[in-house]
């Protein structure tokens, strides 16, 4: 099965590549539920490229970015002078994707003078396009999705019942991040990587206390929220240990109001550290550890001095950097001893 960008081992998201593998096969459609952010079209493209169309193309139309006036040529394809403006035949989503996979994000916006016309074409496999009288047959799976609650819609007449029973032949629910909490760890390190290639740096590791604080967060955006953090965070890191804006992490502290106060401090004090030794303990400067934080000079200076941050002696530094909850290394053994 192709697993790309499949990130996690919780039970939850096992759950989920187990429906993949059951219903990438098929030709049923499939309806993928989920909060916002939380990889539906990761999911459907996955579907796609295990199933027998893989070599056949992945077209993708979300439902809410384009007008209602408009969808329907999207969907279907126009004919020249079909209507003002119209000065050229288009293909459409459907005609474009024949022999492959229709992804159709956002279902629950498309317009109810739509959803017949989207019937039809799932039940026939043919339409027309807008302005003409010849059937067009297609051969497409449809996969949709939505972060809205369809079978509510059904019950305000928001969304047609028999298009909702068509469209979900085969549903499968993704969990929010917050309750797939032992997929953070794994979901960073794959994000920092990717981003380090780009800009071409090496990310190798992520502080503990960073990690708890990314753990402890509510995540409403979900893996797209968490996906945006470490990419600014990977910015900011010039070392080999990701390095988050301070800003960054007590925002993501202050969202969570069961977090407690001293896990910022500790994270933020560890945080400090990790960069102080990266730096050698040069505070200024280009190289320093306050434009590796994103602190004005004085402002770092100020953190450490409310954070207890000295250094007083080799010694003393192997001691501070052991309350990040590191292992004690050689280099430390060695800075000890000497």
């Amino acid at each position: 099965m192709a697993t790309t960008n499949l990130i996690g081992t919780s039970a939850r998201f096992q759950a989920v590549l187990d429906d993949i593998k059951v219903v990438a096969p098929a030709e049923c459609a499939v309806l993928v539920q989920g909060e916002t952010g939380t990889g539906k079209e990761v999911i459907a493209r996955a579907i796609h490229e295990s199933g027998s169309r893989r070599n056949g193309p992945f077209i993708g139309l979300n439902c809410a970015a384009i007008p209602g006036a408009l969808l329907e040529s999207e969907l279907f394809g126009h004919e020249r002078g079909a209507f003002t403006g119209a000065v050229t035949q288009t293909t459409g989503r459907f005609l474009a994707a024949n022999g492959g996979t229709l992804f159709l994000d956002e279902i629950g916006d498309l317009p109810l003078d739509l959803q017949p016309k989207l019937l039809r074409v799932l039940q026939e496999q043919q339409f027309e396009r807008l302005g003409s009288v010849r059937t067009i047959r297609t051969d497409v799976r449809i996969i949709a999705a939505t972060n809205q609650d369809l079978r509510q819609m059904v019950e305000e007449k928001k969304f047609r019942a028999d298009l909702y029973y068509r469209l979900s032949v085969f549903p499968i629910s993704l969990p929010p991040l917050r309750d797939r909490k032992e997929d953070i760890a794994p979901l960073v390190m794959h994000f920092a990587e990717t981003f380090a290639q780009k800009l071409g740096k090496t990310i190798e590791e992520i502080p503990d206390g960073v990690l708890e604080i990314l753990k402890n967060h509510h995540w409403p955006g979900n893996i797209r929220e968490l996906q945006n953090f470490v990419e600014r965070s990977v910015i900011m890191t010039s070392g080999r240990v990701l390095s988050p804006r301070i800003a960054d992490l007590k925002q993501l502290v202050q969202s969570s109001s069961s977090e407690p106060t001293h896990t910022l401090s500790g994270a933020e004090r560890a945080h400090i550290l990790g960069t102080l030794r990266e730096t050698n303990w040069v505070i200024g400067g280009r190289g320093g550890a306050a434009a590796r934080l994103g602190l004005p000079r004085t402002t770092l200076i100020s953190r450490m001095q409310k954070l207890g941050i000295v250094r007083t002696s080799k010694l003393s530094s192997v001691l501070q950097s052991r309350l990040m909850g590191a292992a004690f290394t050689a280099e430390d053994a060695q800075l000890a001893a000497g």
